[in-house]
């Protein structure tokens, strides 16, 4: 596995794969690998001829006072994992090569990326914002023909699959699914602040997140009743959301009743960590993607 810093070397790196037209796969991370970024990997691998992990904690997706200094980094790791599951490329440049001096430029998706995550009760519209700008210069970077990401972040594919869409970019997006604890607990880099108290209480998002489930799947089509049974069990933890929000799956938009696909979302802090998490209330659980693989776009 080849380690590159820049975006000149990346580009080297790749230009005889595309000489050969060899299929490009990317998996964009933050790093601090756990079980979802390494299904990503495999998945990308079963695909691809190639495959480029990104690792590059984003300052533009942190607004004041977040987590930006203390997030987990461990590159030697990564590197070791990356390398394990089969990634041809780690590309792992420092902020000043993504965001040089006098960088001014930024992409928003304006609906998707001011509800819910974007909204001033989660992080934020400059969250999002961040996201989606690089995200763009990655796809810029890469030229990937197959970018991965994980449904646990759902609004974030929401809003890549509209960039990718309204930019006309020649990139298939796939998403796979939720990886989980034993104990249903989504996996996030940002577990490894939980004390093991909070650890404990965390479950409280997946179990609120079945609660719904098992509203719906008994024929409930009011939303309320279906957030409430969610809410239920957010209450019996002592944890207070952020958000709890039943969305439509085709493009987040508000739903009056629950008669097709929906989104059930979640997000809430446990102690200083903050968590999301969502399920698709209509999709077999053996695979929540298949909805967004539906939709996925084969490649210009």
């Amino acid at each position: 596995m080849r380690v590159v810093r820049t975006v000149a070397e990346l580009r080297g790196v790749l230009a005889p794969c595309r000489r050969d037209e060899a299929l490009v796969g990317l998996v964009p991370t933050m790093g601090a690998f756990h079980g979802g970024h390494l299904s990503l990997i495999r998945r990308a691998r079963a695909e691809c001829a190639v495959v480029v992990v990104s690792l590059f904690v984003n300052p533009a997706q942190f607004r004041s006072g977040e987590d930006l200094d203390g997030y987990p980094r461990d590159e030697a790791r990564d590197r070791a994992l990356a390398q394990a599951e089969g990634a041809d490329v780690l590309f792992a440049p420092d902020p000043a090569e993504v965001y040089p001096s006098g960088f001014q430029t930024a992409v928003e998706v304006s609906e998707l990326g001011r509800m819910l995550e974007g909204d001033e009760a989660g992080r934020g519209p400059s969250h999002l914002r961040g996201v989606a700008t690089v995200v763009t210069k990655l796809f810029n970077m890469v030229a990937p023909d197959i970018a991965y990401f994980g449904q646990k972040d759902a609004q974030q594919t929401y809003v890549i699959r509209r960039l990718v869409q309204d930019l006309d970019m020649p990139v298939r997006i796939a998403v796979g699914p939720t990886v989980r604890e034993a104990d249903g607990l989504a996996m996030s880099s940002r577990n490894v602040y939980l004390t093991p108290a909070e650890r404990h209480r965390a479950v409280a998002l997946s179990r609120a997140l079945r609660a719904g489930e098992a509203v719906a799947a008994a024929g409930e089509s009011d939303p309320a009743e279906v957030l409430a049974a969610a809410r239920a069990m957010l209450d019996a933890a002592g944890v207070e959301p952020e958000y709890l929000a039943l969305r439509s799956a085709a493009d987040l938009s508000q739903i009056e009743r629950v008669d097709g696909t929906a989104l059930l979302l979640v997000a809430a802090r446990i102690g200083r960590t903050r968590l999301i998490d969502n399920t698709l209330l209509g999709v077999p659980e053996a695979n929540p993607a298949s909805l967004a693989a539906e939709r996925e776009e084969a490649p210009a």
